[in-house]
């Protein structure tokens, strides 16, 4: 198995809205935010290539959308999906399974393109995954989280017959209070939580000796390990507390190594427990692994 760092781009958010309670004067100092109170955040998804598979998680936001709409987001840097598939020898046609963690447009924007007057997957080899409960919430939306589920990312999906379901279980943890996983492909498994939306998935995959988890939007970055850093994004804020406290410490306990699709300044890190709860130990490029 080999796994690859594919940078979709850079993008720029409210850093009131991704720390939540935290006041500025404690989180600026973490990512500070430039005049507008904006701050820099990775679109960084994950290529797993493991035999004749290669699964690529999420595919940032990508670039059917009108000025208008990106001019809210501040795009910026080099990085394209394409050129980062280019950069480790591969083409979207490679694709043989495009994992979303949830269908927030961020993460599955790249899914579908436009041809023509035609919406059409990016990836016409690769099966798509979602699962049925977040597939279902994403497509019927509560009015606060409308704006983050673009029918124009998510139901071509469906429509190309390319789509495939996770099977994810009622609850979120299991007795030993654990997060729940379910085997996918071989050495790829599947938590799932639900403070952030309903039933996003985090991929959970060996390597090389490691347990590396892929965070999504549970921990965006390094800065929002702090158990009260919970993004004002998130539907359901103390469930992501529980979930982050439940997570935290197994991942301390069983040494994981946390891969950020947010954060901009750090891909991996590992963690260790301080005095003020768990802290970064170390932060490294994955490909230093």
């Amino acid at each position: 198995m080999k796994l690859y760092s594919i940078n979709s781009g850079n993008f720029k958010l409210d850093g009131g809205a991704m720390f939540g309670v935290v006041p500025k004067s404690m989180w600026n100092k973490l990512n500070p935010a430039d005049e507008n109170n904006m701050c820099s955040w990775a679109m960084r998804c994950l290529l797993v290539e493991d035999g004749n598979k290669l699964i690529l998680i999420d595919n940032g936001m990508g670039d059917k959308q009108d000025a208008k709409f990106f001019g809210h987001y501040y795009l910026h840097g080099e990085d394209t999906l394409d050129k980062s598939l280019a950069r480790h020898g591969f083409h979207r046609d490679d694709i043989t399974d495009v994992f979303l963690t949830h269908l927030h447009f961020d993460h599955c924007g790249g899914s579908i393109i436009r041809q023509g007057d035609q919406l059409v997957p990016a990836f016409k080899n690769a099966v798509y995954w979602s699962n049925e409960r977040h597939w279902n919430w994403a497509v019927k939306p509560n009015d606060r989280e409308k704006a983050s589920f673009l029918k124009e990312n998510i139901l071509p999906i469906q429509e190309s017959g390319q789509l495939h379901f996770v099977e994810s279980p009622v609850s979120g943890f299991r007795e030993d209070g654990h997060l729940h996983t379910v085997e996918l492909f071989n050495h790829f498994s599947v938590r799932f939580v639900n403070g952030h939306t309903e039933k996003m998935m985090l991929p959970q995959i060996q390597y090389k000796g490691h347990t590396l988890v892929y965070m999504a939007d549970l921990l965006p970055s390094t800065a929002h390990l702090p158990i009260p850093y919970v993004m004002a994004y998130d539907m359901f804020p103390l469930t992501t507390l529980q979930e982050k406290k439940n997570f935290l410490q197994e991942a301390v306990d069983k040494n994981y190594i946390l891969y950020f699709e947010h954060d901009y300044f750090n891909e991996c890190c590992t963690l260790q427990l301080t005095e003020k709860g768990v802290r970064v130990a170390e932060t490294f490029a994955l490909n230093t692994l």
